[in-house]
């Protein structure tokens, strides 16, 4: 005699028969519903990299660049590629040599950065293309002098 399970009584409930095979009487094969076309589209992902610099001092910097004439985007304290090609710009043009104007923050953008930091006095430990935690306190610390603690 074939005992019932809770199983084998939630299936007899939901229309299903076990068999003796252990298989489903009644049950159908499922079948794929038919492949959906999708549009591919190219995405670029544009980093913001503020170097430490929270939104405050970062909207700082975008209008430092903007006073001079370099347009940064949107003032909105996130530097993404406008706001370091602004600065790609002013580097070079100010003989900082910040290398291509591609708004990414590489060795040569950070080199050029350093070396205008250096110009005002700032210890970036170095000249070497790399953001560390000196360099990322004289640009934090770059950001808080204009009037009032912004150069906005």
């Amino acid at each position: 005699m074939l005992r019932r399970t809770k199983a084998a009584a939630g299936l007899a409930a939901a229309g299903l028969v076990l068999g003796l095979t252990g298989t489903l009487a009644g049950a159908t094969t499922a079948t794929a519903a038919p492949a959906r076309q999708v549009t591919a589209r190219t995405i670029t992902v544009q980093a913001v990299d503020n170097l430490g610099l929270n939104t405050a001092e970062g909207k700082s910097v975008q209008c430092y660049v903007r006073g001079f004439g370099y347009n940064p985007g949107t003032i909105d304290g996130q530097l993404g590629p406008n706001s370091w090609k602004a600065w790609q710009s002013f580097l070079n043009d100010y003989g900082f040599n910040a290398g291509t104007v591609d708004g990414a923050v590489g060795p040569n953008t950070i080199s050029g950065l350093q070396g205008f930091l250096v110009s005002l006095g700032y210890d970036t430990g170095g000249i070497d293309g790399d953001a560390g935690s000196k360099t990322r306190s004289a640009w934090k610390a770059f950001s808080h002098l204009g009037n009032n603690g912004t150069w906005c």
